[in-house]
């Protein structure tokens, strides 16, 4: 099974995230894992959902190289597709269906270059998560569950059109509760207008500044993304919720952010937290990093130099977890068709990933973790 049939294979399961159903796409891999010689452990997630650590040549003296993609996705949305989302369809160079780019291609290049690839020195790991796009919940699970192998750099095979890329921005999604009193609406003053409270929370946000601006990935930033509240047009308000989406950036810390907002905000307003994930960051001049762009700009022509990615990853969680190791993001996927309906992936590209994590893993030989 070369890496366009996995890709395909992974494709076909449903793993559209809610409700995710991600447990036999994962028992499918390790049953192609266990057949290479792989010890596999998965990691429940709830009902028909789990996570899987798949290893192999581990080494108690020396670090493993680590892959992590996830296998859930994105819903497919109201538009109709031009192919079955799920049907892994091919034309020319093109394989389409929802995951192909965002990311079962990157978890396919990865899974079939382990197995192909003669083990390294300190051996492999590959970390394979459920439910990455509702905030890294497999990710965070399989951190509770223990036990992870020592670990010394990490490949996460998100999106990148094969580019090495050294980090990205940090999440901090908040929930903001501003409370009232309810009351007729012909009689405010009888009442208390929780959305006129959180009008002046608004506004004290339209000039607030999450951070310093980092040399690559630029300026932490804010958006305000929903607000809701109200009973009805002839009622006083006594609740209103709004929605924030900070984007945090390498010396951005988000314990001292969430408390520097919460001084701005005032008493008036609750803050509770829906998704806290760190940015991840790795020096370009690292010699592991710099052979891998190399790599990378000979196999794909992928541009070199320092990069970030826009969106957040697993890394958020594993990297920490591992003791903040050199950590990539490099992929077969163009990260403009994730999400996007008649989603696909290149056919040249995923070879191409495949080839680079070979060489990764050929070149692998770090004495330290």
């Amino acid at each position: 099974m070369n890496v366009v049939e996995l890709t395909r294979r992974l494709v076909a399961f449903d793993t559209v995230n809610p409700p995710g159903n991600e447990a036999p796409a994962m028992d499918f891999c390790a049953d192609l894992l266990r057949s290479a010689g792989f010890d596999c452990r998965e990691i429940a997630q709830g009902p028909n959902r789990s996570n899987l650590l798949a290893t192999k040549g581990l080494d108690s003296k020396l670090p493993a190289l680590g892959f992590t993609g996830h296998l859930d996705t994105v819903p497919l949305g109201a538009a109709p597709w031009s192919q079955p989302p799920h049907g892994a369809e091919v034309t020319g160079d093109k394989l389409y269906g929802r995951g192909t780019t965002d990311m079962k291609g990157g978890v396919a290049a990865f899974i079939r270059a382990a197995i192909d690839t003669p083990v390294p020195p300190g051996g492999v790991a590959l970390l394979i998560t459920a439910g990455e796009e509702t905030g890294s919940d497999g990710a965070r699970e399989m951190v509770q569950a223990g036990d992870l192998p020592a670990i010394g750099a990490l490949i996460v095979a998100e999106p990148t059109l094969n580019r090495v890329t050294q980090g990205h921005k940090g999440a901090l999604w908040l929930r903001l509760l501003t409370r009232g009193i309810t009351a007729h609406g012909s009689m405010p003053d009888k009442g208390v207008n929780a959305i006129l409270k959180m009008a002046k929370a608004i506004q004290a946000l339209e000039d607030f500044v999450p951070g310093e601006s980092h040399e690559v990935m630029g300026k932490p930033t804010l958006n305000i993304g929903t607000i809701s509240g109200g009973l009805n047009t002839n009622s006083v308000p006594d609740l209103c919720e709004v929605t924030l989406d900070m984007r945090s950036v390498p010396g951005v810390e988000h314990g001292p952010l969430r408390a520097a907002l919460a001084d701005r905000l005032g008493p008036d307003v609750e803050i509770e937290t829906i998704i806290d994930l760190p940015s991840v960051w790795t020096d370009p001049a690292d010699p592991w990093l710099m052979s891998l762009s190399q790599h990378a700009g000979r196999i794909a022509g992928a541009e070199a130099g320092p990069a970030s990615a826009p969106y957040f990853t697993d890394a958020s969680i594993f990297t920490p977890a591992l003791g903040g190791i050199p950590t990539v993001i490099l992929g077969p996927g163009d990260p403009a068709l994730a999400h996007q309906t008649d989603e696909y992936i290149s056919l040249d590209r995923l070879a191409q990933s495949e080839e680079i994590y070979c060489e990764a893993l050929k070149d692998w030989n770090r004495t330290e973790q």
